[in-house]
C-alpha cells in the first residue's frame, strides 16, 4: 500500500493534504502528528476527515520528540481511523524513564489494541560526535523491538546498505518511509540520490511485503505551493513506485512453475513504466 506522509506537504491545511493525496492516486495517508498543528493531534477530526474525503489513514507517525502521552494519542488516532500501524521515534539517550516505559508498556499496548507499534531507525545525530542522541535507534534495537519501520534517508545518512538492513529486519518490518539522500540532503525524491531504492522496492515486491510504503519527501522537492508542479511531482513519485513495486511481476520458482509454462531464470521482472498497469 502506497501512502504519502502528511509531513511532505507541511504548510497546507490537513483537509487540503488529504484531498491532494487522493487526487494524486495514492492508496492512503501516513499521518505525521505535529504538536504545532492541532488538527494532526485530533483523533475525531482526522477520522471524520478521512471519511469525508474518502481516503484511508494507513499509518500514524508519532511526533519526533515524543512521550508516553503522544504515543497513547497516536494509538487512539489509529483506532478511530482504522489504521493498523503506529510508528514511534527512538527516545532520547538519557531519557531513562521513557526508555523503560517504551520497553515495558508498548508490548502490552500492542496486545491490548491489536495494533502494530513500530520503532523507526534513529537520525544520525550525536553528542560531541561520540554519544548517540537517541537510544534504541540502531538496527539491532529495532530487531529487539519486534516491530520495525525503516527510514531510507536516515540509512543513507549513516551510509548503511538498505538491502542488508532489510535482510536483518525483514521478519519485523511493517512500514517504510521512502525517500533518498541527494548531495547530503535527506528526504529527496526516491529516484534522485545515493540509496538504491529501485532494487529495494523490487525486493519488497519479490518478498510480497504486506505493510505500508510511505513517501516522505521534503516539500521543496515536490514544488509544494505550486499546484501544477506539485501534482506532476506526485505523479512522478507514484510512477516510480508503480514501476519498481506495483508492476513488478513475481515469477514462479522452478519447483512451483507449471511444467507447460517452464521456469524463469529470474525471480522478478519489472513491467513497463505504464501507469495504466497500476493495481
Amino acid at each position: 500500500m502506497l501512502a504519502l506522509s502528511t509531513d511532505s506537504l507541511r504548510g497546507y491545511g490537513l483537509n487540503r493534504i488529504f484531498q491532494i493525496v487522493k487526487d494524486a492516486g495514492f492508496d492512503g495517508i501516513d499521518l505525521a502528528m505535529d504538536p504545532r498543528n492541532f488538527d494532526t493531534m485530533n483523533a475525531d477530526y482526522i477520522a471524520a476527515l478521512s471519511e469525508q474525503v474518502g481516503i484511508p489513514v494507513l499509518s500514524v507517525s508519532a511526533p519526533i520528540h515524543s512521550n508516553s502521552r503522544n504515543i497513547k494519542l497516536a494509538v487512539d488516532i489509529a483506532k478511530k481511523t482504522g489504521a493498523r500501524i503506529v510508528v514511534v521515534q527512538p527516545p532520547k539517550f538519557f531519557d531513562y524513564k521513557f526508555i523503560s516505559w517504551m520497553k515495558n508498556e508498548i508490548p502490552k499496548m500492542r496486545q491490548k489494541e491489536n495494533i502494530s507499534i513500530a520503532l523507526e531507525n534513529a537520525p544520525s545525530k550525536s553528542f560531541f560526535g561520540i554519544i548517540p542522541e537517541h537510544a534504541m535507534g540502531n538496527i539491532l534495537d529495532l530487531k529487539k523491538f519486534k516491530h520495525a519501520c525503516i527510514d531510507t534517508a536516515r540509512l543513507g545518512k549513516r551510509k548503511e546498505d538498505v538491502i542488508r538492513v532489510y535482510g536483518t529486519l525483514k521478519k519485523y518490518l511493517v512500514c517504510v518511509h521512502l525517500s533518498n539522500l541527494r548531495a547530503g540532503t535527506p528526504y529527496a525524491p526516491p529516484e534522485k540520490g545515493v540509496v538504491a531504492l529501485e532494487s529495494f522496492l523490487t525486493k519488497l515486491k519479490q518478498d510480497q511485503f504486506p505493510g505500508v510504503i510511505s513517501m516522505k519527501i521534503n516539500g521543496k522537492f515536490l514544488h509544494a505551493g505550486d499546484e501544477d508542479k506539485l501534482m506532476k511531482s506526485l505523479a512522478d513519485q507514484k510512477l516510480f513506485y508503480d514501476t519498481y513495486f506495483t508492476n513488478v511481476k513475481i515469477m514462479k520458482s522452478a519447483e512451483d512453475a507449471d511444467p507447460e509454462e517452464g521456469a524463469s531464470a529470474s525471480d522478478t521482472t519489472p513491467a513497463a513504466h505504464d501507469q495504466n498497469q497500476a493495481q
